[in-house]
């Protein structure tokens, strides 16, 4: 099955997120309208719901042109992308004005501070998840569609 292999891999790469970002948003819901929780998260809601699964689509078709030269496990390349989506998205927070960054932490929404030594080890476990994700989870739809895995 070699027909369209860019088109399986964007398939297969925006799967995890399709599936999951819903998920997030029906709870999102519940909290924000049925428990009436003021937090104002829903200007920070709609860059991830729209971009992400496009980003991890976009990212598997690298991988996929990319392997060919570079031999990188589908999990390490997963992992890489937390380190695009970390600066972008707070670029993004910072120019939008959801998130202000301090001497010592950063503060989101006006409401919620996070010191800088609590999203190290976070960052630490999103990779890790990332990597797990990728490695068994993405890995498993890429030979399901027949991408070189």
């Amino acid at each position: 099955m070699n027909a369209h292999p860019y088109l399986r891999a964007f398939l297969a790469g925006s799967f995890v997120p399709t599936l999951i970002l819903p998920v997030i948003l029906a709870i999102f819901i519940v909290l924000r309208l049925g428990m009436q929780i003021p937090f104002p998260i829903e200007r920070g809601l709609v860059f991830p719901l729209a971009l992400v699964p496009c980003l991890w689509a976009l990212w598997n078709m690298l991988w996929l042109a990319s392997h060919g030269r570079t031999r990188l496990q589908l999990g390490l390349h997963g992992a890489l992308l937390p380190f695009l989506l970390l600066p972008a998205g707070a670029t993004a927070a910072a120019c939008l004005g959801i998130l202000s960054l301090g001497a010592t932490g950063a503060t989101w929404f006006h409401a919620c501070y996070v010191p800088y030594a609590l999203i190290a080890p976070v960052f630490t476990c999103v990779l890790v998840g990332y990597y797990l994700v990728w490695k068994y989870v993405v890995g498993f739809v890429n030979r399901v569609l027949g991408i070189a895995g």
